[in-house]
């Protein structure tokens, strides 16, 4: 149902003047008839008028016709409003995921790879008017999403993610973020991010982490860094069965956090510590909230005047009424 809102709605105080004109009405009402004074009226019939009793109808109508005037100086409208919005800052992101078989640990539930895709189709799903991307890495790198905006896409990527035997297995976190700065360095959005995140130290890939950090800088893309795995032990996959399955054992979790440290500083960045599942997902609030997009809202406002019925009604009261006092009622009044 359309919602009424009226421009004037001062004007409604002119209603406590009614209750004065009724007043002033009922004082002299029978003031408004000749009257003969007769020592007896014995003589004459008793039979009232009916015509004569409906003579009220007139203020009556003429109350409602300065009702309906207020009602139509207050202005009542409808408003139809409608919204449009543009980014006028826009950010291009690529998260870079390890998926080395230590990513299988259970130091976070279920383990850390489903916690993290978990976390990220959360940040994804949060981003809605920027560009992202995925890229993942083990020894080698390669790209599963290219930067796009198609939300879709990238939660369809996300959800594929696994350990498999398509990368060799190891940690080159060089390797990863080249790939993430390759998708970005064409970029030209105001803003260039990479969320690059592992569980271990860098001992894979032909390129160096720190050469990959002085690239990313060179273009101007912020690098977050994020080492994900608990303090002390955790149960790490060291073997598979003969069926293909795990076998897991207690070992100690050894993150590079002075390299991821480095490259975040040298970007820009910032680096975090994600040692379980709630801290993995605070991590990722709290880069959604650092990196902002300026959206620009429009909003159109299409007003449609309900006035003029309330004029024409008050219009042809008043001539009803004249209309009846100059001939019904003209013997009376």
């Amino acid at each position: 149902m359309e919602k009424i809102t009226f421009l004037n709605p001062g004007f409604f105080w002119l209603f406590l003047s009614l209750p004065l004109l009724i007043v002033w009405y009922l004082v002299t009402f029978k003031k408004q008839t000749a009257t003969i004074k007769m020592s007896s009226v014995k003589g004459f019939a008793s039979s009232g008028s009916f015509i004569v009793k409906l003579k009220p109808i007139l203020f009556v109508m003429r109350l409602l016709a300065l009702s309906a005037l207020i009602i139509a100086m207050a202005r009542p409208r409808t408003v139809d409003i409608s919204n449009q919005t543009k980014s006028t800052k826009g950010i291009d992101i690529v998260m870079a995921i390890d998926v080395s078989g230590s990513m299988l640990a259970k130091d976070l539930k279920p383990n850390r790879m489903e916690a993290l895709k978990k976390v990220a189709q959360s940040f994804v799903e949060n981003r809605p008017n920027d560009r992202i991307g995925l890229v993942v890495y083990a020894s080698e790198a390669y790209t599963k999403s290219p930067v796009t905006s198609d939300k879709a896409i990238v939660l369809n990527a996300l959800q594929s993610v696994k350990y498999d035997n398509v990368l060799q297995d190891g940690t080159g976190i060089g390797m990863g973020l080249a790939t993430a700065v390759n998708r970005l360095k064409d970029s030209k959005a105001k803003s260039k991010v990479i969320i690059l995140l592992t569980d271990g130290v860098n001992n894979n890939g032909f390129i160096e982490p720190e050469t990959a950090s002085d690239i990313a800088k060179q273009y101007g893309i912020k690098v977050y860094t994020i080492g994900i795995g608990t303090n002390g032990m955790a149960e790490f996959p060291y073997a598979l069965t003969p069926n293909g399955q795990f076998l897991f054992r207690m070992m100690q979790v050894e993150i590079d956090e002075k390299l991821l440290q480095s490259i975040a500083k040298n970007t820009g960045g910032k680096y975090f510590r994600a040692t379980s599942n709630e801290k993995l997902k605070i991590i990722y609030n709290e880069i959604n909230k650092l990196e902002t997009t300026e959206i620009e809202e429009l909003k159109f406002y299409d007003y449609d005047e309900k006035f003029r019925p309330f004029v024409i009604l008050a219009g042809l009261l008043l001539v009803i009424e004249i209309g009846l006092r100059k001939t019904i009622f003209k013997s009376f009044i």
